[in-house]
């Protein structure tokens, strides 16, 4: 039997395939137009950002970078002039006093008496507690009593030694007789003069009983109270006095500054001092510096100064923190200027002098001492000339200046107009509100459910009437229920058309 082979079938070359058209497959075309159309929205949006950005952005920062640009530079000068500059030494200070006095009692006793207040201003020798004097008074006449009986004894050894003088000038008695009666007599006058040393002692217990002020001050708080045992011996006692007038400032300056002082000192002027608050704002009392320490303090490199003030106002009192400044000297007729033009670069100090032709230009000076918002000029510039005090951070040599005064520094400038943000369209929405009458924005009529039917004579019926039988409705209207519309005209809903 003969077999036959059939060959197994080849797939198609992809060449020999043949070829679609793409413009007949809709999957490629709807692809196709939808990536246009992608395209195409992403070109508009990218225009449409350039252009909100070149009319928004741009016209915004237009003035900005008309100020940056080569444009004139808008800055305030000021004249240098001639004034006195003050050489001041500023330093912190305690308050302390002249006379700071503990009352205590001399001799032990009942407190009897307290003449005093608390806060009383108070001289010298005035009375302020007494104690009780009795034990001191009895003290004092048993040895007035001891005194007399010593001085009786006294006064008849020496009539007996006047006796014994002249019997023994007759040799009546021995002479150790009348050497003995010398000796008593001297005895007695050592007795004598001690009795009377008791008396004084009594006599000065006996003052102490009554307390008196030391010194002249301001009386603090009481401490003991009356009818309280004192003693010498007491730590706290009685009460302080404090001298407020005059008060002193103690402070410290550093040791470089002791030259310059010291030599005013010398020269016998009385330096000014003042003394300011704790935030140095407000100026307390105004005084003259005394004298200074003998050495200066290895740690910190300072010296102690001493400041008097009389104190009348009562503003100082002992411990109280202060801000002093020291005037050591005065700098008179120097030319001045304002420490705002001052400038530091490459050149050292300059500042800008305004010239004539509204341009600036760079001169070097020379600065010495400086008080405040002003500093001296050594060298560089003479009363008259012109420098820059405000806009000079933008300036260099050269530069063009537009000149304004002082009171235009704090003149805000408008802001310019920006374009594209609906101004143009607001406007127009409230030119085109501003033009609507009340008829065009009332509202319509209510819809009634009755068509209108013309009249007779071919008028329409009044609204909500329906139209007679038989006669077709206005053109536009539907007829009414039950009845065909006419040809061309809609039926009413739910109505079938009148056949043509």
């Amino acid at each position: 039997m003969d077999q036959t082979t059939n060959p197994k079938p080849q797939a198609p070359h992809p060449d020999a395939m043949p070829r679609q058209d793409p413009a007949d497959n809709p999957a490629l075309k709807r692809k196709s137009g939808r990536g246009v159309f992608l395209t195409l929205l992403l070109l508009v949006l990218v225009v449409g950002g350039i252009y909100w950005w070149t009319t928004n952005y741009q016209t915004a920062q237009a003035p900005e970078r008309g100020r940056r640009g080569g444009g004139p530079m808008s800055i305030v000068p000021q004249t240098v002039a001639k004034g006195d500059v003050n050489i001041n030494i500023d330093a912190l200070g305690t308050v302390t006093s002249l006379a700071t006095v503990v009352v205590r009692t001399q001799v032990s006793g009942q407190l009897i008496t307290v003449a005093f207040k608390e806060g009383q201003e108070v001289k010298k020798g005035e009375l302020l507690a007494e104690i009780d004097p009795r034990p001191y008074e009895a003290a004092l006449a048993q040895a007035k009593g001891q005194l007399a009986r010593d001085e009786a004894l006294l006064k008849g050894a020496q009539v007996d030694l006047e006796r014994y003088k002249g019997l023994a000038a007759q040799n009546a008695i021995p002479r150790q007789t009348l050497d003995t009666q010398t000796a008593l007599v001297a005895q007695y006058q050592g007795t004598v003069a001690s009795d009377q040393a008791q008396v004084r002692a009594a006599e000065v217990n006996l003052a102490f009983t009554r307390i008196t002020a030391p010194s002249d001050g301001r009386i603090g708080l009481r401490i003991v109270d009356q009818g309280n045992y004192v003693t010498p011996g007491d730590t706290n006692g009685l009460v302080v006095i404090t001298q407020l007038l005059p008060i002193s400032v103690m402070f410290t300056v550093p040791e470089d500054n002791l030259q310059a002082i010291a030599k005013r000192l010398r020269e016998g002027a009385k330096l000014p001092v003042t003394a300011f608050d704790r935030g140095a704002r407000r100026k307390i009392a105004d005084g003259t510096l005394e004298t200074f320490d003998s050495q200066i303090d290895a740690t910190t490199g300072t010296i102690k100064l001493r400041a008097n003030f009389t104190n009348e106002q009562r503003t100082l009192y002992p411990n109280q923190f202060v801000n002093i400044r020291l005037l050591v000297d005065t700098h008179k007729d120097a030319v001045v200027m304002p420490t705002a033009g001052v400038q530091r670069g490459v050149p050292g100090t300059f500042v800008y002098i305004v010239n004539d032709n509204n341009t600036v230009s760079v001169r070097k000076v020379t600065l010495g001492a400086t008080e405040g918002d002003k500093v001296e000029v050594l060298d560089g510039l003479k009363p008259g000339d012109k420098i820059v005090v405000d806009g000079a951070d933008r300036l260099r040599d050269g530069a063009a200046i537009n000149v304004r005064s002082e009171a235009d520094q704090n003149v805000t400038p408008a802001a310019p107009r920006q374009r594209g943000n609906g101004e143009g369209r607001r406007r127009r929405e409230d030119a085109r509100g501003q033009r609507e009458t009340p008829e065009d924005t009332a509202p319509p009529p209510a819809a009634t459910d009755q068509p209108a039917q013309p009249g007779p004579g071919g008028q329409p019926a009044p609204a909500g009437q329906p139209a007679p039988a038989g006669q077709p409705a206005p053109s536009g209207q539907p007829a009414p229920s039950g009845q065909p519309a006419p040809s061309g005209q809609p039926a009413p809903s739910g109505q079938p058309a009148a056949p043509r």
